[in-house]
């Protein structure tokens, strides 16, 4: 199927595209529902990364060229995930870091074995359910200036001590080793790439609010700092040269626990402090768990299990779709940049997922706290109710907005809560090890508030602030001390079945931030490998679509054939006017993914695709790396199992 190799390399920025449509009025605000983060160009016509033996994704070419030495050297897929991140905290620190938290979803190839690592963070110890919603039971204000940019946004960092268990688990190279690159640039310096330079400008005003922020990303007269500019963190450096001589551990204990603690408690410039101890720190311990899996076609696919609602939901969806005819709703166009999903397809799966979310929104929390439906959230997977939640898929007409499944609980119906940005890494080691990590610090900058060269997370934004319904009835994802937030991070590996329907060879790694859509986007790249047979460039880089439990149905409108140039795609107005027939409200908002995807090939080889919308590249070994320039797989025309009145594309 694939044609034939070419030794090229995609570099450099592509110009910015313009949001139009079939019928789009000009571009609105960003929407932090669908674009939790600022975008940068779309990169057109990628093509995917073949490489041997190793492979790796991030979203910044200076992290996964770290990691890659690290696995050129002889590391592990853990040890080139400790690299990543602490490169990515200082080169994409608007996305993750040592100060915020993650989810690990690891394949140890000598015992066959899948665990997922919770290093979700933990809220204080003492924090009352109206932490978020009020200063204290005598001053009912809100936390000020809001409850994001005070302290009490942020909750104990966790991604240190879940890549420290990693580390200690799976990891061959030395820790210190491991950190020294980060360490190395912080000292030497890096220029501020396009996406870093954005996010400074769009944030300059909050960024300002914090003595450490404003002196490192702003310039004198206030403005952010430009693409191209060469910048140090010597703060950085210190604390990460002590995390080499004491491990990970540092973080919890010691000077830097105690500057964490000061910063989140501090009350400068009328800020709303954190009730963040020492104690809270030194207790906090990430969680191994079993992997989440579950049958799709002919794979399992692997997720981590609550406290993030991302493996229960890709999961969820996945066993609705397995009983629609996905591989019959082929794109209604192919090329380079994955193409346009045909209406029928996006239809089906949007309704599945609002089915999902709506389930998502009302019962799942942190299990260690909180485990609905009916003491066991499982239930939810359990395929005969997802048969069921399949049958109330209309295919001629949109739920609008899906009802919850009904269990037997006194809780109130959470809601749909708003999350941010994040970052994800893919990699497969020579050892044939793999990973699948998503790592976050919440918001763009996370607090606003930063330590010792590093930015403080925004995580605790993500429970609901509301502890009650209107009835007076406990919500599940509501604050309670050492709870973890609920979050949408969906790291997945995916595996063949063998001959009697067990767990069989690695397959695929795939994750991506996103916020609360990022269970959209790791299903929207599922369903284009392993129901479309796009290759995992295109499965990326097909457009962003989908839904949460709202009567919108979101498009990214950044992709070409959406809106770039000025021009949408014939194909871009049929889905369009196919969505809006059957009652869909389409959404053009330009979605920030931040995709990658790796797949062993039959022949053993390794191929990657990273997401255009951001400047996350594919590095390996140890063949040289070759851009693979394939033939297209044709659109297959529709075969509904029932008639339909909306157009469909000719032959279907």
């Amino acid at each position: 199927m694939l044609g034939t190799l070419v030794l090229v390399i995609a570099s450099g920025y592509a110009q910015a595209p313009t949001l139009t449509a079939h019928a789009a009025p000009p571009t609105p605000p960003r929407d932090i529902s669908v674009a939790p983060e600022s975008n940068t160009e779309y990169r057109p016509d990628m093509t995917a990364v073949q490489t041997d033996s190793y492979s790796i994704s991030t979203a910044n070419p200076v992290s996964t060229a770290a990691a890659r030495d690290v696995l050129a050297a002889g590391g592990t897929a853990a040890d080139a995930l400790v690299t990543a991140q602490l490169v990515l905290g200082l080169v994409e620190p608007q996305s993750s870091g040592i100060g915020g938290g993650g989810y690990i979803l690891y394949h140890d190839a000598a015992s066959d074995s899948v665990t997922a690592i919770d290093g979700r963070e933990t809220a204080p110890d003492d924090a009352p359910d109206t932490y978020l919603s009020q200063i204290s039971a005598t001053d009912t204000r809100t936390p000020q200036p809001d409850a994001r940019r005070s302290g009490r946004s942020i909750g104990v960092p966790g991604i240190m001590a879940a890549l420290g268990t990693l580390h200690a688990q799976h990891g061959k190279t030395q820790w210190g080793d491991l950190v020294q690159p980060a360490i190395t640039l912080s000292e030497n310096g890096f220029d501020i790439s396009p996406r870093l330079a954005t996010t400074i400008e769009d944030n300059a005003a909050d960024l300002a609010r914090d003595p450490e922020a404003a002196a490192y990303y702003l310039n004198p007269d206030g403005t952010g700092k430009k693409t191209g500019t060469r910048l140090t963190n010597p703060a950085y450096a210190t604390t990460l040269t002590s995390l080499k001589l004491g491990g990970p551990q540092v973080l919890y204990t010691g000077k830097i626990a105690d500057d964490i603690v000061a910063r989140a408690r501090s009350n400068h410039d009328g800020t709303t402090p954190s009730s963040l101890t020492t104690a809270d720190l030194a207790k906090y311990n990430p969680t191994v768990k079993q992997a989440l899996c579950g049958p799709y076609r002919t794979h399992i696919v692997c997720g981590a299990p609550p406290s993030t609602s991302g493996g229960v939901t890709v999961t969820a969806t996945l066993g609705i779709l397995s009983h629609a005819n996905l591989s019959a709703m082929k794109p209604l166009k192919v090329d380079e940049n994955g193409g346009v999903p045909s209406p029928e397809a996006v239809h089906t799966i949007s309704e599945a997922e609002r089915l999902t979310y709506a389930d998502r929104d009302a019962y799942l929390a942190d299990t260690d706290f909180e485990n609905l439906p009916d003491g066991d959230y499982t239930k939810l997977l359990n395929p005969e109710y997802l048969a069921q939640r399949y049958s109330q898929i209309n295919p001629e007409k949109s739920m609008g907005t899906a009802k919850a499944g009904t269990f037997d609980t006194d809780h109130a119906r959470g809601e749909d809560q708003p999350e941010h940005g994040t970052s994800h890494i893919s990699v497969v080691d020579s050892y044939g090890n793999a990973a699948s990590m998503t790592t976050s610090v919440e918001s763009a900058f996370g607090s606003f508030h930063m330590v010792d060269g590093f930015m403080l997370n925004n995580q605790l934004t993500d429970f609901e602030a509301t502890p009650r319904d209107d009835a007076g009835h406990l919500k599940a994802n509501r604050v309670e001390g050492g709870k973890r937030p609920r979050s949408s991070m969906s790291p997945t590996i995916v595996y063949t079945t063998t001959k009697t329907g067990e767990r069989g060879d690695l397959y695929a790694v795939v994750g991506s931030p996103g916020g609360a859509v990022i269970p959209q986007f790791v299903i929207k790249t599922l369903v284009g490998i392993l129901d479309w047979g796009l290759d995992p460039q295109q499965a990326v880089a097909l457009p962003n679509f989908g839904a949460r439990n709202t009567p919108d149905t979101g498009i990214g409108g950044e992709h070409p054939d959406i809106g770039h140039s000025g021009t949408a795609t014939p194909e871009a107005h049929e889905l369009i006017d196919g969505l809006t027939c059957r009652g869909h409200t389409v959404n053009l908002d330009e979605q920030s993914s931040g995709l990658s995807a790796i797949v062993r090939t039959r022949d053993g080889h390794l191929l990657g695709g990273a997401d255009p919308r951001r400047e996350g590249t594919v590095m390996g070994g140890a063949l040289p790396e070759i851009i693979i320039r394939r033939g297209q797989p044709q659109p297959r025309t529709v075969r509904l199992e029932q008639p339909s009145a909306c157009p469909r594309h000719p032959g279907g």
